[in-house]
C-alpha cells in the first residue's frame, strides 16, 4: 500500500475531511438538532453520507468488504474525485486509448490535467508493446480503460490488461459499465491482488437506473479512504440509495432484463445484417453496437427525422453510427425506417 500512496497528492494526505456530528457520534436513532434541518416532513433528514445499506448488498452479492466500496454520483463523479485525489494540475498526467469514453478526457481538462491517449490497434484492442513503452517514459498518475469499451463495444485484452497492471506505478482504473452484458468476467475480483486497481461499475445500465445517477468503485481499501475523504458529504440522495437497495433485491428482474436485450440484440443485428445499407456490425460485447453505413451522417439525419436518436461516432470511425438495443418496438422502428431510406 505505502508504494502507491504516495501517489495521492500532498495536500490531500493531509486533508482535514469535512465530518458531520452525527458521522462523530454515530448514532442512527435519537434526537437531531444538529444539521439544522426541518423537523416536518418525509424527506427532511440528510441521506447516509456513506451509503452503508446499500454498500452492504453489494458487499453480499461481490463477497467484498464495504471497506473496498465506494458509491458515487454516477461514475462521472468517480472519475472526477480519482483526478482530484491522484494528479496535480498543470503537473501530472493521465494515459487512455482512443476510441473511448469521453469524459476522461472531459474531466482531465476540468481539472488542469495533461491527457494523453493511445490508439487501439486495429482490432479495437490493446498495443501491449506501444503501452508499456509509454508507461515508463511519461509523468502517469491514472490509466483509464474502458472495457467492454465504448463505442466499440469489446472487451480489451485481459493479458494485456495484467501486464499493464504489474508494470504501472500508478493507478489503473477499469471502466465496467457494460460488463454485465459480456461474458467476461469482471476484475473486481482481482482488487486483492493490486493495490493500485479501481473497478468502476454502475447500476445505469444493466440494472436500468440511469435517472438515480449511482456508481461505484471497488478497489484497495487506501483508495476508498481518500475518496471518502474527499467527496460532497451527501453525495448520493437517499431517494436514490433507496432505488439502488430496490434493483439490487430483485436479481430475477435483472436476469429477465439482460437476457431480454440479449435476444434483442441477437435479432437485431440478424435483421440490420440483410439490410442494403448497412456495410458492416462490428462485434460487441455490450448492449450496442457499431454499425458502418454508406453515408453515416446522411442515415444520422434520416433516423432523427423520423424521430428515432442514434448516436454519430463518423469523426472516430468512417460512416459509423453507435446503436443502442431498445424494446422490441423500438428496434423495429429502427429497422422499419432504414428499410424505407432512400
Amino acid at each position: 500500500m505505502k508504494q502507491f500512496e504516495k501517489l495521492v497528492r500532498p495536500n490531500i494526505l493531509t486533508l482535514q475531511p469535512y465530518r458531520s456530528a452525527r458521522e462523530e457520534c454515530q448514532l442512527t436513532q435519537g434526537v437531531f438538532l444538529d444539521a439544522n434541518e426541518n423537523p416536518y416532513g418525509s424527506l427532511n433528514r440528510y441521506p447516509d453520507p456513506y451509503q452503508n445499506a446499500l454498500k452492504e448488498i453489494l458487499s453480499q452479492q461481490k463477497l467484498i468488504a464495504k471497506e473496498n466500496i465506494f458509491i458515487g454520483n454516477g461514475s462521472d463523479e468517480i472519475i472526477d474525485l480519482l483526478i482530484r485525489l491522484f494528479c496535480r494540475p498543470g503537473e501530472d498526467r493521465i494515459l487512455s486509448f482512443s476510441p473511448s469514453y469521453g469524459m476522461y478526457k472531459v474531466c482531465a481538462d476540468i481539472n488542469a490535467v495533461q491527457f494523453d491517449e493511445i490508439s487501439l490497434n486495429a482490432a479495437f484492442d490493446i498495443d501491449e508493446v506501444k503501452v508499456l513503452s509509454r508507461l515508463t517514459n511519461g509523468n502517469y498518475k491514472i490509466l483509464f480503460i474502458c472495457s467492454p469499451n465504448n463505442p466499440t463495444g469489446n472487451l480489451l485484452n485481459t493479458d494485456a490488461i495484467l501486464s499493464i497492471l504489474r508494470a504501472f506505478g500508478g493507478v489503473v482504473v477499469i471502466d465496467e459499465a457494460y460488463i454485465d452484458f459480456s461474458r467476461g468476467e469482471s476484475w473486481v475480483r482481482q482488487i486483492e491482488a493490486f493495490n493500485n486497481l479501481v473497478v468502476l461499475q454502475t447500476l445505469s445500465k444493466s440494472r436500468g437506473l440511469a435517472s438515480a445517477r449511482i456508481g461505484i468503485a471497488y478497489g484497495a481499501s487506501w483508495i476508498i479512504k481518500y475518496l471518502n475523504n474527499i467527496k460532497p458529504p451527501y453525495n448520493v440522495s437517499q431517494l436514490n440509495q433507496d432505488a439502488a437497495i430496490k434493483v439490487l433485491s430483485n436479481n430475477e428482474a435483472y436476469d429477465f432484463n439482460t437476457q431480454l436485450i440479449q435476444n434483442e440484440k441477437d435479432r437485431l443485428v440478424a435483421d440490420l445484417r440483410i439490410l442494403k445499407c448497412v456495410n458492416k456490425i462490428y462485434p460487441s460485447d455490450a448492449n450496442f453496437f457499431l454499425v458502418e453505413f454508406g453515408n453515416a451522417n446522411d442515415t444520422y439525419n434520416y433516423l432523427l427525422s423520423k424521430g428515432i436518436v442514434v448516436r454519430n461516432r463518423h469523426t472516430q470511425f468512417s460512416n459509423c453510427l453507435r446503436i443502442s438495443i431498445g424494446s422490441k418496438e423500438e428496434n423495429d422502428k429502427l429497422v422499419n425506417a432504414l428499410k424505407s431510406m432512400v
